[in-house]
This record gives structure tokens, C-alpha cells and sequence, in this order.
């Protein structure tokens, strides 16, 4: 397992080197921070970039957003703005999967992010049954985790805490450890549920803003290293 510790001057592409085709990101504690700065930093290279989602997002800040009604037009508002979000309005402001499936879609660009997984801005999820929304296309997940989930109860650290305990073997009003967040990551029916064989899996370990998440941080890799894990990315990208 590679461990690598992400400097905010630094290359999210070197960082998980994601191949073209469909990257889909899962878990709590910053998704939508990591999907934009990816999306940018590869729109930036000169790829054509889109960002969407199999769940909910809000809508993305500066991002050109659109429904695409055909593949042409889809391919057509690709050729103006190198990085667009396919999505469609959703109930509270937020946003949905585009009409246009993956498939239709990913002829037409470089790279596609989707976010599949929502976890309502807790640090720390557990899938229920009809979660993540992976698509079968995917070539790449990224499992995220807040490291300022660490030392807080599980039922408030976590998106279904019930599901979070028993991943664990612990109850909701215990503390969650570096083991804990390691185990659910790791875990069939944690992080790694609905993961295609030829998918590679990556986690980033977000909010190691000071010494002690830091240290957190390096704790949880290590618990990480007795399982099948290709690398892990040890950021500070916020929320």
C-alpha cells in the first residue's frame, strides 16, 4: 500500500493518477471538495472534463451546468466549456443524475467524475442497501473519510450510524478510532460495497488540518496496511 501525503500545491492527478473514463467517489467528509479540484485540475491540463452524479449534489460554482437532451448536444456544449456538470434539478436545490446515462456519456469526454455516494455532510458513512450508486463503467473509487470523525460518538460522526456500529462491533454512543474508520473503509459492506472486479480502489484521508488529525491520519493507514488497499492520500481539501 502506497501512502501519500498531499500538500495543497501539490497534483491531485499525480496524487491518484485516475484514468480516463468514469472515477466515482463514495463515502463522507469532503466528496464534492475532491471531485471540483480534480475536475479542474484535469480540464486544466486540456482534457474534456465532466462532473455528475448517481445521487444528489448541489450544484457545482463556476461549473457550466446542463441536461444534454441528445449525445450531439452533449457533445457540442463539450467542445465550448472543456469542464461542464450533467445533471438535472432535484427536489431542495439540489442536483440529480442527467437523462443522458454514463454509457451515452462516456464516449464524449476525457474523464467523468460522478459523486455516488451522499452522506450529508457527516465526516464519516456506512452504506444502506441501495447505496453507493457505482456505476459499472467505473474505473477508479475513491473512498473518503474526514479524519475529524475521529474521537467523536458514532452517532455523531457518522451517516447511518447504526450501519457505522456494526461495522465496528460497537454501539452508536461509542467513540469512534483510528481502527474503526480503517475497518469501515475496508470493509465488503463498508466502503468497498458495490466495487466492480476491475475497478481500483483509492481512499483519501481528508481534514488532516493539524498535528493530532495528522496523527490520526498515519494511525488509520496503518491499520489499512493489512488490507487490499492501493494507496492512500492523506489531504487537507476542507469540506
Amino acid at each position: 500500500m502506497q501512502t501519500i501525503f498531499f500538500s495543497n500545491t501539490a497534483s491531485l492527478i499525480r496524487a491518484f493518477e485516475p484514468p480516463r473514463g468514469v472515477t466515482a467517489l463514495i463515502g463522507g467528509g469532503g466528496k464534492t471538495t475532491l471531485m471540483l479540484r480534480l475536475a479542474r485540475e484535469l480540464a486544466q491540463s486540456g482534457a474534456r472534463v465532466i462532473v455528475t452524479t448517481t445521487t444528489h449534489i448541489f450544484p457545482p460554482d463556476c461549473i457550466f451546468l446542463s441536461n444534454p437532451a441528445s449525445a450531439k448536444e452533449a457533445r457540442e456544449t463539450l467542445l465550448s466549456e472543456p469542464l461542464v456538470c450533467f445533471a438535472k434539478p432535484a427536489q431542495r436545490g439540489k442536483l440529480s443524475a442527467p437523462d443522458l446515462s454514463l454509457a451515452q456519456l462516456e464516449p464524449l469526454a476525457d474523464y467523468i467524475l460522478t459523486e455516488a455516494d451522499g452522506s450529508r455532510r457527516h465526516p464519516l458513512k456506512a452504506p444502506a442497501e441501495h447505496e453507493p450508486v457505482i456505476p459499472p463503467q467505473t474505473r477508479l473509487v475513491i473512498a473518503v473519510a474526514g479524519l475529524d470523525g475521529a474521537g467523536q460518538l458514532i452517532r455523531e460522526a457518522a451517516f447511518r450510524p447504526a450501519l457505522y456500529a456494526a461495522l465496528c462491533g460497537k454501539t452508536e454512543e461509542d467513540v469512534v478510532t483510528p481502527r474503526d474508520i480503517a475497518l469501515v473503509l475496508a470493509h465488503p459492506q463498508g466502503q468497498r460495497k458495490g466495487l466492480s472486479g476491475g475497478a481500483r480502489f483509492t481512499i483519501l484521508l481528508n481534514k488532516s488540518d493539524d498535528e493530532a488529525r495528522t496523527k490520526t491520519a498515519l494511525a488509520v493507514a496503518t491499520e489499512l496496511e493489512q488490507y487490499d488497499i492501493e494507496r492512500v492520500v492523506i489531504a487537507s481539501l476542507g469540506a
